[in-house]
């Protein structure tokens, strides 16, 4: 955020002397060196610039982006169209009777078709009325406008596995919503909008969802949003299910959950564009297969986009597998892990803030490999830590990267190759800068919650250079990203410790976890 106020400091950060050798938490093979401090304890009055220069290791990890031609709606042709227009009494407008079967029962329409490339538009209210299309051939259904509200089942009831194309008119609301119980039935249904095929969303108009039985959109296949303003305002367990893949190219959505924001039960999640406000119970986005199906990879994949998540009890983006971050904006605040990845997590580019209350900020049950980006991980209090993976490799190559909490897994010396420094305690508001000997910035960040250890990496750290650590001071013309500031011209406070880097782990303080 920019700020134009300087930001005082008015506690003095303890840094806490080690005096023995400790062991790596992520890679016990890696060396460590453990840095005495020369006290200075004057106070200086002068300024440095920030800026965020970093480099960029080669990037690893998942580079797949979904790409499939025939979710492209522009490749599809659909001729013809049956217009379902909703009020007092339904309109139906049905020119191919030899093909398409509609009945009616009050406002619910049941629609039975043989034929191709039919485009069903759907507009007007109906407080107790629903749509089902049972289809042997993929079909468009655009939402002109619509608004229905079904008391005993889904408004929108998809039973076909073909594709379905879902346009949201543009300059156009909509409105569904679905009942608190189902009327028995032997079909499988299980939200508001419901299909056994796949779902591909488009246009530029708005949809608005809310799921008062289970799911707010839910395909036993898979969903992709291209675009479309999508907002589902309540679910009584997951805002977006899936069973194969959950696939974002773009659109805004904002969801609000019981449960999950999106999860994929048993595939995996892409998102390369888009704007997601995610405010959930628990997971935020989940690839959440964890069984032992060795056909079935439930990774996690962010090629791009901006996500903002909130959970009071979960994760923020959970992959039971492998997660990949390679561009994009991400904040996660939650209660358990910010991110959690079952066998590997990759952060190779964007900004990516991960604040948890309750867990760790970061943390991979297998390797964990930052090349770049800017990274900052805040976990709760020991023996939570910022980044976590347990005693695995932790490997950074590029990107800046931040992280604090009660401990921290301690990057290995032998795969890394930008240095990185573990330093002890630090109290919430407190601006924490480090510089070299000739004045250059090195790290500029306004803490946001007391931790007892603190890891900092960076290309901006250089072995063989002397630094000093000053606390307290404040920042003019700031922007900074989760406190970590990338910009602006800091006024120096309390001149403290010294510290010359010769390894490729610097450990000054605080906690290295073994795992």
């Amino acid at each position: 955020m920019k700020s134009s106020v300087l930001i005082k400091a008015n506690q003095v950060l303890s840094l806490a002397l080690l005096l023995s050798v400790l062991s790596i938490g992520c890679s016990k093979d890696a060396e460590e060196e453990v840095v005495d401090q020369v006290d200075s304890g004057v106070t200086a009055g002068t300024t440095a610039a920030i800026d965020s220069v970093f480099t960029t290791g080669t990037a690893e990890g998942s580079t797949e982006v979904g790409a499939n031609a025939d979710d492209l709606i522009e490749n599809s042709a659909f001729s013809y169209t049956v217009a379902i227009t909703f009020g007092t009494a339904v309109t139906i407008t049905n020119p191919l009777t030899n093909g398409i079967t509609i009945t009616q029962s009050g406002s619910d329409v049941t629609i039975t078709s043989t034929v191709k490339e039919v485009n069903y538009e759907l507009s007007g209210t109906t407080t107790n009325g629903s749509v089902n299309i049972y289809s042997d051939n993929k079909f468009k259904i655009t939402l002109n406008g619509v608004s229905i509200s079904n008391a005993d089942g889904p408004a929108i009831n998809i039973q076909s596995s073909k594709r379905s194309f879902i346009v949201i008119a543009d300059n156009t609301t909509n409105t569904l919503t679905d009942g608190a119980t189902y009327a028995t039935s032997t079909e499988d249904m299980k939200g508001t909008i419901f299909s056994e095929g796949q779902m591909i969303f488009s246009g530029n108009g708005s949809l608005i969802v809310k799921g008062n039985y289970k799911h707010g959109i839910v395909s036993d296949d898979y969903i992709r949003i291209r675009s479309g303003n999508i907002a589902i305002t309540g679910a009584v367990t997951d805002g977006i299910h899936t069973n194969d893949a959950f696939i974002a190219d773009g659109g805004t959505l904002k969801i609000t959950a019981t449960s999950d924001g999106i999860e994929c039960e048993e595939g995996y999640i892409i998102i390369n564009s888009g704007i997601f406000t995610i405010n959930t119970g628990d997971d935020g986005i989940a690839a959440s297969y964890d069984e032992s199906d060795a056909a079935i990879t439930p990774y996690v994949t962010i090629n791009g986009g901006t996500i903002n998540i909130t959970s009071t009890a979960g994760e923020g983006i959970e992959s039971k597998s492998v997660l990949t971050i390679n561009k994009g904006k991400i904040t996660t605040k939650t209660g358990d892990d910010g991110l959690n990845a079952g066998t590997a997590m990759y952060i190779n580019g964007g900004d990516v803030y991960s604040y948890s209350t309750g867990n760790d900020g970061m943390d991979s049950n297998g390797t964990f490999t930052i090349t770049g980006g800017r990274v900052i991980a805040v976990g709760a209090k020991s023996p939570e830590a910022g980044i976590d993976c347990d005693a695995h490799t932790l490997k950074i190559t590029g990107g800046l990267v931040v992280g604090i909490g009660g401990a921290t897994s301690g990057p290995s010396a032998i795969v890394s190759t930008v240095p990185s420094i573990v330093m002890g305690s630090g109290t919430s508001g407190q601006i924490i800068h480090i510089e070299s000997a000739d004045g250059a910035e090195a790290l500029t960040f306004l803490i946001p919650t007391s931790y007892s250890t603190m890891l900092v990496s960076g290309s901006k750290f250089k072995q063989g250079t002397m630094y000093r650590i000053y606390t307290g001071g404040s920042v003019a013309s700031g922007t900074d990203l989760g406190g970590l500031y990338m910009s602006g011209t800091y006024t120096k406070g309390t001149a403290g410790n010294s510290f010359t880097i010769s390894s490729l782990l610097t450990q000054l303080g605080g906690t290295i976890s073994r795992g």
